[in-house]
């Protein structure tokens, strides 16, 4: 296997179905996947979005402040509810907040979690970073650089990266490897360029792939050409 450690950040579009925010069969399948890279001695960190609740950039007139403290408990309940079936799939998994609620699961430290990633524990990051005006692609790149993570994941809902808005675009590219430098001379939206920046200095690749498809996160685990990788 190409990765010892790997951290993986999941749309909260990855557990919706339908209507339903958060479905029993799309959680099953997620689940699923991890089971089988957790199987291949792969330790995985996993931070999950909240947009299938809450986005903040829809939020209207409410404070951004408090808009962005709403996608954290997003977060939140995606990652206990993650935590619940992949326990159900006989993986062992917990829960680490940003924010303290310990009534529902322990509060982050780096210590944590790199003692229950050393003990093949899967790892659920919630809270994102616990700031707000930080995206949750940030979250993940700050987690991967504290558990030292081999490399970043991005489920996403393209393909991969390219050079233009594909969708308005005709004439544009896909990236396939492009630089970390690349990416941010482009300025794409695609990824969070704070957390290309951390990734740049902490030497950990991102690989952007797809969320559709049954086998996506397995797939691009196992170095199969999809998506773009953006590494130095």
């Amino acid at each position: 296997m190409k990765y010892k450690r790997i951290h993986l950040k999941l749309s909260g579009e990855a557990l919706r179905q339908n209507e339903n925010p958060i479905d029993a069969s799309a959680l099953a399948k997620v689940a699923c996947q991890i089971k089988a890279i957790s199987s291949l001695g792969v330790e995985v960190g996993i931070v999950v979005g909240g947009g299938n609740f809450w986005r903040a950039r829809s939020a209207g007139d409410i404070e951004r402040n408090r808009a962005d403290h709403m996608g954290m408990l997003a977060t939140a309940i995606n990652g206990i509810a993650l935590c619940d079936a992949l326990l159900k799939a006989d993986v062992d998994a917990k829960v680490l907040s940003a924010v303290e609620m310990q009534r529902f699961c322990d509060t982050y430290s780096a210590r944590d979690a790199m003692n229950a990633l050393d003990n093949k524990t899967v790892v659920i990051f919630t809270c994102g970073s616990g700031s707000p005006f930080f995206t949750t692609d940030t979250a993940a790149a700050l987690r991967a650089c504290e558990i030292d993570a081999d490399a970043l994941f991005l489920a996403k809902n393209v393909d991969a990266l390219y050079d233009k808005n594909p969708d308005t675009c005709c004439d544009a590219k896909k990236l396939t490897n492009p630089s970390y430098d690349e990416v941010i001379a482009l300025n794409l939206g695609g990824v969070d360029l704070t957390a290309i920046t951390m990734c740049k200095e902490q030497c950990i690749p991102i690989v952007v792939f797809p969320l559709a498809g049954e086998h996506s996160i397995l797939d691009a685990v196992n170095g199969k050409n999809i998506g773009t990788t953006i590494d130095s």
